[in-house]
C-alpha cells in the first residue's frame, strides 16, 4: 500500500476544561470515525489508533508501521461499558483486575465477540483490551464513539515513542494525524495478562507489576516465551519479533560490576578498532566512569539503578538518541528483574535481539 499523506498535528493541553469537546480532539476524532489512523498519547507510550471494528481502518495501522499482520493489536476503550463492543463474557479475575487497575497501564486478554475486526486479533479467539489513564486518550476515544485499536506509534521494530516528536520522526506522511499531548509518564507499554486461562498468564510485563496483579487475583504465571524468538503464534504485542531496537547493534552485559565493565570495554574497543562509532547505555552510577573511557564515543544516562520508574520513562528516548547521534555499536548494563525491572529488562532484551552476555 502506497502511503503519501499530509500528517496534521494538533497540540492539546492535558489540563484544559471540557477536553472532550475541544476543537483539536473533535477534529482528530472525526478522522478516526472516518476510518483514518491517528496517533495519540497514553500514559505509557504514544499509540497509533484506528477504529477497532473496521478491518479497512485497522489495515492502515499495519501499513503505516510496516507491522506483521500476525501480531495482534490492543483495543483501547474510553469507558467501561464500551468493553461489550469488542469482548465476550469476561472471567471474574479479569473483572477484578479491571476494577483495580483501570484506567491504567494494564491490558486484559478476554474472549472476543463477533464485532471486533479480524485484523485486530490476528485470527485468535481472544482480544486484548485496556482503558488508558490519560485525559487526551480518554477524551479522543469517547469523542470518536468507537473502540480504538492502537499499537505503539512507531515504525515496526523501532523504539516506542514517548513524545509526539518521536511519532513525527517515524510516521510523518504515513498517518492522517498526531495529537500532541506532551511526554508520556510510564514510558514502557502496558502489562498484558491473559485471563482466559487458569492461572492467568502475563504475556508482556509492563507498568503494572506481577506483585500488584497477584495482590488482587492471587498467583499468576509468566509466559515462557519471554525468550526472544520463542513464539510461533504471538498472543500479545511484543512477543514474537525483535522490538524497540536502535539502529546500532546493542549488546547487554550482566554480572559482577567489575567484570561486566571489563567485558563492556572489550566489546567497545573491538568495535572502535573496526571503525564503528560506539556508545554506552549507562546508569547515573556508572556514567562518570564511561565518560572517561577512550573507547566510548557517546555515553547516555538512562537513570539510576535503584530508580526503575525513571529508567522506564527514559529508556526509549535514550535508545532513539543513540540513533540521532549515529551510534553504530552500543553496550548496556542490566537491571534487577524485580517489580518494574521485569518490564525494563524485557524491553532491553528485545531491543538487543537476545544479544546478552553473562560474566
Amino acid at each position: 500500500m502506497e502511503i503519501n499523506l499530509v500528517t496534521k498535528v494538533w497540540f492539546v493541553d492535558n489540563d484544559v476544561e471540557n477536553i472532550e469537546s475541544c476543537t483539536q480532539i473533535v477534529d482528530a476524532a472525526r478522522l478516526l470515525h472516518a476510518g483514518e489512523a491517528v496517533a495519540f498519547p497514553t500514559e505509557t507510550v504514544y499509540g497509533l489508533g484506528a477504529n477497532a471494528l473496521s478491518n479497512e481502518a485497522v489495515e492502515k495501522i499495519f501499513a503505516a508501521k510496516g507491522r506483521p499482520s500476525d501480531n495482534p493489536l490492543i483495543v483501547h476503550i474510553g469507558e467501561r461499558q464500551q468493553l461489550s463492543t469488542v469482548a465476550g463474557e469476561v472471567p471474574e479475575k479479569g473483572q477484578k483486575l479491571m476494577d483495580a487497575f483501570w484506567p491504567g497501564p494494564l491490558t486484559v486478554i478476554v474472549p472476543k465477540n463477533e464485532h471486533v475486526a479480524s485484523l485486530v486479533t490476528a485470527g485468535l479467539d481472544s482480544v486484548g483490551v485496556r482503558m488508558p489513564a490519560h485525559p487526551v486518550a480518554l477524551a479522543l476515544i469517547k469523542q470518536a464513539g468507537v473502540p480504538i485499536a492502537a499499537p505503539s506509534a512507531n515504525r515496526s521494530g523501532r523504539p516506542s515513542p514517548t513524545t509526539a516528536a518521536h511519532v513525527l520522526a517515524d510516521l510523518d506522511g504515513r498517518v492522517a494525524g498526531i495529537v500532541d499531548g506532551g511526554a508520556t509518564g510510564v514510558g514502557v507499554e502496558s502489562t498484558v495478562i491473559d485471563v482466559t486461562v487458569e492461572p492467568p498468564v502475563i504475556l508482556r510485563p509492563g507498568g503494572i507489576t506481577r506483585e500488584q496483579l497477584e495482590s488482587v487475583i492471587g498467583p499468576v504465571e509468566l509466559d515462557p516465551s519471554f525468550e526472544v524468538g520463542a513464539v510461533e503464534t504471538p498472543r500479545a504485542p511484543g512477543m514474537k519479533y525483535t522490538h524497540y531496537a536502535p539502529e546500532g547493534e546493542l549488546w547487554l552485559v550482566a554480572g559482577n560490576e567489575e567484570q561486566a565493565r571489563i567485558k563492556m570495554a572489550e566489546l567497545l574497543s573491538q568495535a572502535k578498532a573496526d571503525g564503528q562509532k560506539t556508545g554506552v547505555l549507562a546508569t547515573e552510577e556508572s556514567a562518570g566512569y564511561w565518560r572517561g573511557h577512550e573507547s566510548a564515543d557517546v555515553v547516555l544516562t538512562v537513570g539510576a539503578q535503584a530508580d526503575l520508574e525513571q529508567v522506564a520513562q527514559q529508556l526509549y528516548a535514550v535508545l532513539r538518541e543513540f540513533d540521532n547521534q549515529q551510534v553504530q555499536f552500543i553496550v548496556g548494563e542490566t537491571f534487577s528483574r524485580e517489580g518494574l525491572g521485569m518490564a525494563v529488562m524485557n524491553r532491553l532484551e528485545k531491543a538487543a535481539g537476545g544479544r546478552i552476555l553473562s560474566v
